[in-house]
């Protein structure tokens, strides 16, 4: 990856501060979040070189998020009230137009100057996932006319959750046709030029789509179930945590680890016990990798492999409360390989683990054929390969594990007899185990839509299902804004109104 990021340097330096402009490598200059703002364009035939639009894309995408890891109820912050943990967000922001999309969009006008299918495939992959994860944070969100400033829409109309969600998919449809092994791909930090992986992750970005719409039966003209099985039984997937759809991390400017050198991981944050709990009760090693000893233990000599020696705080008690943990001795730091190692493990938005966690759940289900374990069993070897491959010194944390013998634990091993709840909370779990800073918030949409694994929650604090649009959008998109509001949720833009998709 250091390679790429610096022959995209050098690239950078041959263009004029105009084509910058023109190019809209907006995540380096910008904060402007409004559609109308974002949907301006010069309209100067200025070029550039799709190559640094996709490095720039990919480096954005693929980014840690730390919010999720409050709501999800694997960290804990003790130096104030953290809105996340405490179920208390309120709006969130579309600048993900101005730092993805429009470059993406940009990337794909580009590709078409040089007929380069390949960069327009990868660009309707990107496309596909930024506006999968924009309507999954606020339910009904500008689409069809997004990114359309060129041809005059600057207040572009809300299209449905539905409408955004079956759009996508044909999308990908239309990636996983466009690949191919003849046009070259540079500037790619995820695959290296590999479109043979690009495909797999295009398909298995589609499953992922489809499992999360399992409350629903159709999506568009497409039947969920009948397409997944479609999907699975004759297209290109995933089959080994080296077509991760991750992004490795270089000591170089601009290029290291997402919370690298962050001052809260080394002070205010903390584990909950929630999430500590799982491990310890499975005998589980990956713990090691996440969590550092309690201070009492560290002071007693405890070996790093001693479960005993670490402890949570309770996401849903007082700040103050869990701080006197900390007094105590009693609480576990986040290990802090998370904030002193500017590589750390590579950041995925969808990896081979949670492909084939989607496959168990939807054989649970019903929508392909064969029994689930085996993709259950191949999920939780491919996570604890990734830890032992990614992890500096991993025989301090896994020396004498054997991952078939964890397998056959009472707590974890899958058995196709048993009801289908039963299989659906042992997977999510396993699933949820996996996500310790990776895919971005996918661990609490599977909660929202599963309700697995059962998160705690403060007495009279519901779990919220959206976010609440920018107040960029009410100043300057009123009118399509709140045509949106009345056909979602009665006219009520509240963390608490269900979205289309939990219906």
């Amino acid at each position: 990856m250091k390679n790429n990021i610096n022959v995209v340097a050098k690239s950078l330096k041959k263009f004029s501060i105009k084509t910058f402009a023109i190019a809209g490598l907006l995540i380096l200059a910008s904060c402007e979040t409004d559609l109308d703002k974002i949907n301006e364009n010069p309209n100067d035939q200025a070029s550039v070189d799709p190559k640094v639009l996709l490095t720039y894309v990919s480096k954005d995408a693929f980014q840690v998020n730390g919010d999720n890891m409050y709501a999800s109820r694997m960290m804990i912050g003790t130096d104030g009230e953290n809105t996340y943990q405490y179920m208390k967000w309120n709006d969130a922001s579309f600048d993900v137009y101005t730092k993805g999309i429009l470059n993406t969009v940009k990337m794909m006008q580009e590709a078409e100057k040089i007929n380069n299918k390949n960069y327009s495939a990868i660009g309707k992959f990107y496309r596909a996932y930024y506006f999968f994860n924009l309507s999954l944070k606020f339910g009904s969100i500008p689409y069809t006319e997004a990114a359309k400033g060129e041809a005059g829409i600057t207040q572009p109309k809300y299209d449905s959750q539905e409408t955004v969600m079956a759009g996508i998919l044909s999308e990908l449809k239309e990636a996983n046709d466009l690949i191919n092994s003849n046009d070259k791909i540079e500037g790619d930090i995820i695959y290296n030029g590999d479109a043979s992986k690009w495909k797999k992750l295009i398909n298995s970005f589609r499953l992922k789509i489809l499992i999360t719409m399992s409350k629903k039966t159709t999506l568009g003209s497409y039947n969920i179930a009948s397409e997944f099985a479609s999907i699975a039984g004759s297209q290109a997937l995933m089959t080994s945590i080296s077509d991760n759809g991750e992004l490795k991390f270089a000591d170089a400017a601009d290029s290291r680890y997402t919370m690298f050198n962050n001052s809260g991981y080394g002070s205010s944050l903390y584990m909950a016990d929630y999430f500590i709990n799982l491990f310890k009760a499975r005998q589980d090693p990956r713990l090691f990798t996440f969590a550092a000893q309690t201070t009492a233990a560290k002071e007693a000599g405890k070996p790093i492999t001693d479960f005993t020696g670490y402890n949570g705080g309770n996401p849903t008690s007082s700040y103050s409360d869990n701080a006197a943990l900390i007094t105590a001795k009693n609480i576990s730091k986040v290990n802090d390989r998370f904030y002193k190692d500017p590589t750390n493990e590579p950041s995925s938005v969808l990896s081979y683990s949670e492909l084939e966690f989607i496959l168990a759940e939807a054989a649970a289900r019903g929508w392909i054929s064969g029994s689930a374990k085996p993709h259950y069993d191949n999920a939780v070897k491919a996570s604890f390969s990734f830890y032992q491959t990614y992890v500096k010194n991993p025989g301090q944390y896994f020396s004498g594990f054997d991952v078939n013998q964890y397998l056959a634990t009472p707590l974890v091993v899958y058995n196709d007899a048993d009801p289908l709840q039963n299989r659906l909370e042992k997977i999510m779990t396993q699933k949820y185990m996996t996500m310790f800073h990776q895919s971005q918030w996918t661990s609490y949409y599977d909660y929202l839509r599963t309700g697995y694994p059962n998160y705690p929650l403060q007495t009279g604090v519901a779990a919220p299902f959206r976010f609440r649009y920018p107040q960029a959008e009410y100043n300057y998109n009123s009118t399509n804004l709140k045509a949106a509001l009345a056909a979602q949720y009665g006219g009520n833009d509240n963390i608490s109104s269900k979205p289309w998709w939990l219906q």
